[in-house]
């Protein structure tokens, strides 16, 4: 049995590492980091978390609970390892995400069929070894090239365009440290008390929200780099941004005040801003959804003005980077292999999926038939009806022209034979559908030669 090669060690490339190894396939683990870096990343670790710390919501029949019950019962190592790395988080799965790199690197390197290599990979033999790319959207330039010779040699696409691979401008929030924020001011609360009461809630009145929303659309931002041309993801807006769309904007978006009464007064405030757990020792928070592209000391600036954040130590500010991701509708089949290569496949963020649940799972599945590729055995992709099967379809049936990455959501999964009105039940019955046909799937699927 060949060995399958495995380029980046992120969330998708560890996964499928993982799954490959447990079924008796040798593999070689490529991860550049710490050898060369990022602009995102901190430390050489692999699984390393570089936006948030939250792998969304963990409330039975959500799309995304569904998306993570198929990989916890498809064996996903790094799942089990956000559970036990879990940090308070009301309804969500959030994890301490020093300790949950720091166990998956961990795992990985002690696995004897996995051999890791600290080296960046410029050149991939498409003839050769079965080969993941799992670099993720911070894909080296180099490789990127390599990417587009790869992507260059496929068929036309049916709207003429040949454009091998896009990018988008994702974001990172701020994180302030637990002692510099005035207890006083904020209040415990998970929104429509979903959970326990893990979040920091800075209520804001109306006065106070003013203030800030002229402070913020007025702050600096970094500046634009000749060669870069900003092109937001629509679910990972930087908070200026949606702010110069409205003055409300910010009490419909990521400071919206529903279902958050402070128990102080019995009201739901004018608007808030969340803070949730970044760590086990709960010595530091992040600021949901607040990334920015501004400078750090207008970022300072604009972000004491949150009641509660006035003396803030902010561990991390807010920052831009950008995300390489490729067209593949107009390159992969729905085994994420190449069409024009299938000896060579992608997972992770660079294939075109948004998140690290929807990351995760695309490793998993590419483990899976990677795995599959080595002993001759055949591929069969994941049943249309279930979370796994319709967020590679989404991925490699979009329209090539208008592509964008995407999080896993009901919408992508196929409408219930039965209309149901109630939108609870009717999600309830996708879910039961998707676990059963994915559980059929998952049985005639390549078992495992050894399991850990």
């Amino acid at each position: 049995m060949s060995k399958v090669k495995i380029i980046g060690a992120g969330l998708a490339g560890s996964e499928a590492a993982w799954q490959c190894a447990r079924r008796g396939v040798d593999v070689e683990l490529f991860e550049m980091r710490p050898v060369r870096s990022t602009p995102a990343h901190q430390t050489g670790d692999f699984a390393e978390l570089v936006c948030s710390n939250s792998l969304k919501s963990d409330s039975e029949n959500t799309a995304p609970w569904l998306l993570k019950e198929e990989m916890r019962r498809a064996g996903s190592l790094l799942v089990q390892i956000a559970r036990e790395c879990a940090v308070p988080a009301g309804h969500a799965l959030a994890v301490d995400r020093i300790a949950f790199a720091a166990r998956v690197t961990g795992a990985i390197s002690r696995e004897p069929r996995i051999t890791v290599r600290r080296e960046e990979v410029t050149r991939v033999d498409e003839t050769g070894d079965v080969t993941i790319i799992a670099t993720g959207p911070l894909t080296s330039d180099a490789l990127a090239s390599e990417i587009a010779r790869l992507s260059a040699t496929k068929s036309g696409d049916a709207d003429g365009s040949e454009n091998p691979h896009l990018y988008f401008y994702d974001s990172i929030s701020p994180i302030v440290e637990a002692d510099s924020i005035d207890m006083s001011r904020v209040y415990m609360a998970a929104r429509y008390d979903k959970g326990s009461a893990d979040y920091i809630n800075c209520p804001m009145t109306p006065e106070e929200y003013s203030e800030f929303y002229d402070a913020l659309v007025a702050a600096q931002s970094v500046e634009e780099k000749d060669w870069e041309k900003l092109n937001y993801f629509e679910s990972c807006l930087p908070i200026e941004e949606i702010a110069r769309r409205g003055r409300d904007t910010l009490r419909f978006g990521p400071m919206k005040p529903v279902g958050l009464k402070d128990p102080r007064t019995g009201k739901m405030p004018y608007a808030v801003v969340q803070l949730r757990q970044e760590n086990l020792r709960a010595d530091s928070y992040n600021l949901v959804g607040f990334q920015n592209h501004l400078k750090f000391g207008e970022q300072a600036r604009v972000l004491r003005l949150i009641p509660g954040l006035e003396n803030g130590r902010f561990l991390r500010y807010g920052q831009i980077h950008r995300n390489t991701y490729i067209n593949s509708p107009s390159l992969l089949r729905e085994t994420l292999q190449m069409r024009e290569h299938p000896h060579v496949l992608f997972a992770g963020q660079i294939c075109g999926v948004e998140g690290y649940v929807e990351s995760i799972a695309t490793g998993l599945l590419a483990g899976m038939h990677a795995s599959a590729l080595t002993s001759g055995s055949d591929i069969t992709p994941a049943p249309r009806a279930s979370a796994f099967g319709s967020l590679v379809h989404y991925v490699t049936h979009a329209s090539a022209k208008n592509f964008q990455p995407a999080n896993i959501t009901f919408d992508l999964l196929p409408p219930l034979d039965k209309k149901i009105r109630d939108r609870k039940e009717r999600h309830r019955a996708q879910c039961e559908l998707a676990l059963r046909e994915f559980e059929e799937w998952l049985a005639h699927a390549a078992t495992p030669a050894a399991a850990h």
